[in-house]
This record gives structure tokens, sequence and C-alpha cells, in this order.
């Protein structure tokens, strides 16, 4: 789930990155002290040499930046590239809704990755962290990163972004997290949110988990977000929230990662419930919506007759939105199974859980990027 895509992570087994401390100085005294610098093994394998009391550091690539504001390390931005600048009609990143003042620090390169060193070197950071992007190879990722600390002359720790999706990917994340909290000082705040990731998942499945096969929900997502708007056949077989609330998604298997369906697909599948991502609305004539509304071939849709068509947030925007996806499984399970989910307020516990990850309880500001249709029912 990225703000491209979910697609297969780069290979990384440093769930645990290694950190040492570094070399020790002689100080006037004639003693010998420890110095601050730090070597981190990161995510491609590369050692890297930092500060150990960095307060000044730019992020490159979709997600870096979200991460460090997940680590309360915001404050130690330099810089930021041209997405966190960029005014956008439909603001879908919970962290940059929480963080306006982004928009007002320099520029140091274009999105994605696309770094312009010189700007990177005006802006005077003591460290660079670089994301790679969801199915990045890791050669070239190292490489990058390489190039990079070559042209700068400043440390640059690069990581795969992970996801949710799965143990590897999940490990990926976690270990990027680390690794980011150790090149910071954020190592509590990273494992509070490791931990509240998990106890978060655990608490999503565990209400389920006794629901027998015969007795679990089919559901479909559709209109999901990547690189953009999406119309009804865009998809995620491995959908979280779903995963999560141990729900059948009918097309599940179609593949491991995102997907576009045919239409008579769905159909044949015909899922009790149709989830819609409203980040389709961006495509104009209600996107996935104004097709369930117009579309003879779907009219057939047993969802779209009984009323169980509902809003999910998006979540990819820029890489993945990991705290909207959470939310989204509240929501999910609250109309799947209500009773299993009778002491949860769907929109209170996305605020709550918002505010755990960017500070602030975002989901009125965000809802109302997308007319408000996030955790209801669509009426068709």
């Amino acid at each position: 789930m990225t703000s491209g895509c979910a697609e297969d992570s780069a290979s990384s087994d440093n769930s645990e990155a290694p950190v040492q401390v570094e070399a020790s100085a002689v100080v006037d005294t004639g003693e010998v002290a420890e110095s601050a610098d730090l070597t981190i093994t990161d995510g491609f394998g590369r050692e890297v040499t930092i500060p150990g009391n960095a307060e000044r550091v730019v992020c490159s690539g979709a997600g870096c930046l979200r991460y460090l504001v997940y680590l309360q390390a915001e404050d130690y931005i330099a810089g930021v590239d041209s997405m966190e600048k960029k005014e956008n009609e439909i603001e879908g990143r919970p962290y940059a809704i929480a963080n306006p003042q982004l928009k007002d620090y320099p520029l140091i390169g274009e999105a994605k990755g696309k770094d312009d060193p010189e700007k990177i070197i005006e802006v005077n950071p003591e460290i660079i962290l670089k994301s790679s992007t969801i199915g990045q190879a890791s050669d070239p990722t190292a490489a990058d990163a390489d190039a990079l600390q070559g042209k700068t002359g400043i440390p640059v720790i690069s990581f795969p972004y992970g996801s949710l999706n799965n143990e590897k990917q999940r490990d990926e994340m976690y270990s990027s997290l680390r690794m980011m909290g150790d090149a910071v000082g954020k190592q509590e705040r990273a494992e509070e949110v490791i931990d509240y990731i998990d106890a978060t998942m655990h608490d999503l499945e565990s209400r389920t988990a006794d629901i027998p096969e015969s007795e679990r929900k089919t559901v479909y997502i559709g209109g999901v977000s990547l690189s953009g708007a999406h119309g009804i056949i865009s998809t995620e077989p491995t959908y979280a929230p779903f995963l999560w609330v141990n729900a059948n998604n009918v097309a599940a298997g179609v593949s491991t990662e995102h997907a576009d369906v045919a239409k008579e697909a769905l159909v044949a599948w015909d899922p009790e419930y149709i989830f819609i991502d409203v980040g389709t609305l961006q495509l104009g004539n209600e996107g996935a919506i104004g097709e369930l509304k117009n579309d003879a071939s779907l009219a057939g849709l047993s969802a779209a007759k009984n009323g169980k068509v509902y809003g999910v947030i998006p979540y990819n925007f820029y890489s993945t939105n990991y705290e909207s996806v959470l939310a989204n499984a509240y929501f999910v399970g609250k109309v799947l199974y209500p009773e299993r989910f009778e002491d949860i307020d769907p929109e209170a516990k996305a605020d709550e859980i918002y505010t755990f990850f960017v500070g602030k309880p975002v989901f009125t500001d965000l809802n109302g990027q997308y007319n408000n249709l996030g955790f209801k029912q669509i009426p068709l």
C-alpha cells in the first residue's frame, strides 16, 4: 500500500539494525571520552557514520517525512521536497494536514527522491534520510544513496519503506522506524509506534478471530488510489483492514498486491459489501461511485441494491498513510460485525489514531476533502 503502490519491498534482514558508538575523543583533561558519532548499518547494508546528536535532517523519498512525523521529530526538518510545498486541491496526507508549516521550509529537490544536491547543501542538514519505494530493488537504492552522499558530503541513511501487508514487509517497516529513531535520538518513540501498531492489529484481529468461515462477510474494495485516483476496478487483493477483521475479500488471490479487475469478475463475485476508497472522487463524475450509479453492467450487484456500499478514507497519498489504514479497519469492522465493535465510534477512534501518529485529530479536516463520504453509507 503506497502512494504509488503496495508492491513487494526490497529485501532487508535488518529488523534491528546495529548501532555502534564510534571512536573516542581526547579532551583537555587528557581522559578519553566517547564521541557522539554513531555508525548505523542502514536498510541496504551500508555502514554510515552520523553525528549522534543531530538536530537538522532532510527526508528524501515518498513517505520518509511521514515517518519522521510519526517519530515526533518534525522540529528537526531543515528542508522539504516539492510534494510538501505543493498546494494540493485535495490533501490526503494526515501528517501534512497536521503540519501546515511544512510548506514554509526550503526546497531540497523534487518529489519521489529526485534530490538536488546543491539545494540540500544550502540547508545544511547533518543527516539525509532516504526511503525507497516499495518494490524498488536494493542495489539501485544503495547506489543512489552512495551517489547522494558523495555529492553532498552529508551522511545518507537509506531504508525500505515497508508495509503492513505481510510479515516480511512489516519487519522492514519496523526496522526502518528503529533506524530513523536511532538517527534522530527517538528510539523510545520508535518503539512506542511499533507497539501501538502491533496492539491495534491484535485488537482488530481478536475481535473477530472466532467467527466461523461460513459466517464471514464477503467484501470488495474499489476505487483504490494508486499514483492518483482510480475507478471501481482498482482494488487491493490483500487489503489489510479486511484481513484484520477476518472478512473474505472476493479479490483475494488475484494478485499479491494492487490489481485492476474486470467488471465481469466483480459482478460474478457479487460481494455482500462494497467499500469505496473516496479518493476516487478526484476522477470527476464521482469516480467509482458514479460507476455504481450509472454503469448498467454493475446494476446487478447485491451490495448496490441492498444499500451496502460504504466510503473509506484514502490511504495511498505519497506512499501509505498507515494511520488511515488502521482507522479504516475499525470502520470496516463496525460495518461488518457491529456486535463485535459495539464499543467503537469509528470517527472518534480515527481521531485517537491520528492524534497518536501525527499529533492532531485530523479526521474531520481529512474527510472534508472528500465530501465527508468517508465512514458513511453511500447512497446510490
